[in-house]
């Protein structure tokens, strides 16, 4: 496989082992073709996304341990090298202020995290269809320039 046709890569940043795994599920029911990386803390987050292969999307939920979901938000549009990766914040709060301070931090989209499985998989097919279909033939066409 060469790297025009490498697999899209979402990065999930969440506290929670059951939203990790719903998440997982969800993908591999409705996205195979996509890898995903998981971050348990804002610091891992960070720690991954200034060492790895950037990922074409980044799932973010607010409320985790040692750096939350806003200090990484901000760090990640901050940075040059990481502000183009849409990121997404998915998060059980639907606290007003909140979504003003993530839109106004820089966030691609606000999602508040669905309560059933099936929203679950709704959700993960809006974000293959409005976010990383869309994202993967522009990296494409930047790398002939």
């Amino acid at each position: 496989m060469t790297n025009l046709q490498r697999l899209p890569t979402v990065l999930i940043a969440d506290d929670d082992p059951d939203d990790r795994l719903m998440m997982k599920e969800a993908f591999a029911e409705r996205y195979r073709e996509c890898r995903l990386s998981f971050a348990q803390d804002g610091v891992q987050l960070m720690r991954m996304l200034n060492r790895d292969e950037h990922p074409d999307l980044i799932l973010l939920d607010l409320n985790m341990p040692l750096k939350d979901g806003r200090e990484a938000l901000q760090e990640i549009k901050a940075s040059s090298a990481l502000r183009h990766i849409p990121t997404i914040v998915l998060t059980t709060s639907v606290d007003e202020d909140d979504i003003r301070f993530c839109y106004g931090a820089g966030a691609s989209s606000y999602i508040a995290k669905p309560s059933t499985y099936s929203e679950i998989l709704d959700v993960v097919s809006g974000l293959k269809s409005d976010w990383i279909d869309p994202v993967i033939p522009l990296k494409k066409l930047k790398r002939h320039d």
